[in-house]
């Protein structure tokens, strides 16, 4: 039998909130209607995926399992009718997620050469977006950095990226060629969504930033130290920190990512021309390459 999305839908809105009456609110229908839509799923796939009692409601092991796999599904629903409204504008389009750091130029122009007739869009994309927008539909492929829920993705390593420390410019560490993880314990941390440092402060040390600017305005604030992928040295500066590299840190792995059910030969030919040009793209985050470039 055919698995009714809107009836996932409405089981994923009551899942996610454990409440018929809130998740009814939400959905603009009737409590009744709601719980009849509910309990016709769990007819159409012959098992309880709720338990109600007066202790309130939650999950049963199918449930859960089902809720796991209804966002990719549902974002990939919306995707579809996303591009479907775009293709009814005219013209072809790809739109192109980046994160931070990441040059995409190599890996467009390439694409261009057998596709002239499709325009690339850009766009930049933070950590915890990179997922939720190629699934919904906002962009068709993206270069990601790890980790990244892979979960209704096809995900492609491109290449791997030396991590730096971001010090303050006063830091009593700043200016020397290199220095090790164990030079810096004990630092606060500022955590950055763009690293997942083995370096793990006190829980409750340390500021959340959200994308590479914040970073650096709260490392120049003396608020504590962070990491990013080398590249930051080439893309980003700022007066009052210093970039030292810290071999020892596990390199930052960039990947090229598309949702799984958006199989067509225009975002095949992307990921070919990004995995040929995967090389440039990664010299593009080293300051001496990227000189002789300019």
């Amino acid at each position: 039998m055919d698995l009714d999305l809107r009836k996932l839908r409405y089981f994923a809105a009551v899942a996610e909130k454990l409440h018929f009456g809130r998740a009814a609110e939400e959905l603009h229908i009737a409590q009744p209607a709601l719980s009849r839509q509910i309990r016709a799923l769990e007819q159409d796939l012959g098992t309880p995926l709720l338990t109600r009692d007066s202790h309130g409601v939650a999950l049963t092991d199918a449930g859960r399992q089902l809720l796991d796999d209804a966002g990719p599904l549902l974002a990939s629903a919306h995707a579809v009718r996303r591009r479907v409204t775009v293709a009814a504008r005219g013209g072809r389009r790809l739109m192109v997620g980046f994160r931070a750091g990441i040059a995409v130029t190599a890996a467009v122009r390439q694409f261009a050469t057998r596709h002239p007739d499709v325009v690339v869009d850009v766009q930049r994309i933070e950590g915890d977006d990179q997922a939720t927008m190629l699934l919904d539909g906002r962009i068709d492929v993206a270069f990601v950095r790890l980790p990244i829920n892979e979960a209704g993705l096809r995900v492609a390593p491109l290449y791997a990226e030396p991590r730096v420390a971001v010090l303050p410019a006063g830091h009593r560490l700043a200016g020397k060629d290199q220095i090790t993880e164990a030079d810096l314990a004990g630092e606060p941390l500022v955590w950055n969504g763009d690293t997942q440092p083995t370096l793990r402060p006190h829980p409750n040390a340390g500021y959340l930033a959200r994308g590479v600017d914040e970073t650096l305005e709260h490392v120049a604030a003396g608020r504590g130290i962070s990491f990013l992928a080398r590249s930051a040295t080439v893309f980003y500066s700022h007066p009052e920190v210093t970039y030292v590299p810290i071999p020892d840190l596990t390199p930052d792995q960039v990947c090229l990512a598309a949702p799984t059910a958006r199989t067509s030969p225009t975002v095949d030919d992307f990921f070919t021309a990004a995995q040929a040009t995967a090389e440039i793209t990664a010299e593009c985050g080293n300051y001496e390459m990227w000189q002789q470039l300019a």
